[in-house]
């Protein structure tokens, strides 16, 4: 008695093999692709921060800000620090604050410096101030007939130095040349991702 041994089944000429869809192999993204994508997403996101506070924060959220230009209040205030200030009464100004203020005299600039002493009367706040770095009280009193004084809440580290840096030619040069090429290498890599998407379909 025979018996029929079955063959494998061979498809007809010029027909194409087809591998199975869950065979085939699947094209991941490189590593250090996607961190570098995340890398520029989170710089991107961060300048787009810095810039959101220093240019519409005091517009929409009431605080001011300013750098330090010495190191008069060193150590708690570094030259090149960002010093966010925010009001407060001027009738609760006491000892021990640090303010932000034009001083009376010479070009009126505005001065960070610690309150040493305070006295208020008919409307009138007067006041004496001293830099933590400086060996004596700064020569002048000063007054306000203001509601309120400007008091530091927080300080950004040498961020002032970095604002003051990219505000130079130079500067303004290179973050164009930056910016230039940071659009071709988000050009690029959209062009990549479609490819790499084409691929996984």
């Amino acid at each position: 008695m025979g018996y029929a041994v079955p063959s494998a089944e061979v498809p007809p000429r010029g027909a194409v093999a087809r591998a199975d869809a869950d065979d085939a192999p699947v094209v991941r993204r490189p590593l250090r692709r996607r961190a570098t994508g995340w890398a520029v997403n989170g710089v991107l996101l961060g300048c787009v921060l810095v810039f959101l506070l220093l240019a519409l924060g005091p517009h929409l959220l009431g605080y001011r800000t300013a750098t330090m230009l010495t190191g008069s209040m060193e150590p708690a205030i570094m030259t090149g620090d960002v010093v966010v200030t925010v009001p407060k009464p001027a009738a609760d100004l006491a000892v021990g604050d640090v303010i932000s203020y034009r001083i009376p005299v010479e070009d009126h600039r505005v001065e960070t410096h610690r309150v040493t002493e305070v006295t208020a009367s008919a409307g009138v706040t007067t006041f004496r101030t001293k830099g933590d770095n400086n060996p004596n009280v700064d020569p002048w009193t000063a007054t306000t007939t203001a509601d309120t004084v400007w008091e530091t809440q927080a300080v950004v580290p040498k961020l002032g130095t970095a604002i003051r840096a990219l505000r130079s030619p130079v500067a303004q040069h290179v973050v164009q040349w930056v910016a230039l090429g940071g659009l071709l290498v988000l050009g690029l890599s959209l062009i990549w991702r479609t490819r790499d998407e084409e691929t996984t379909a």
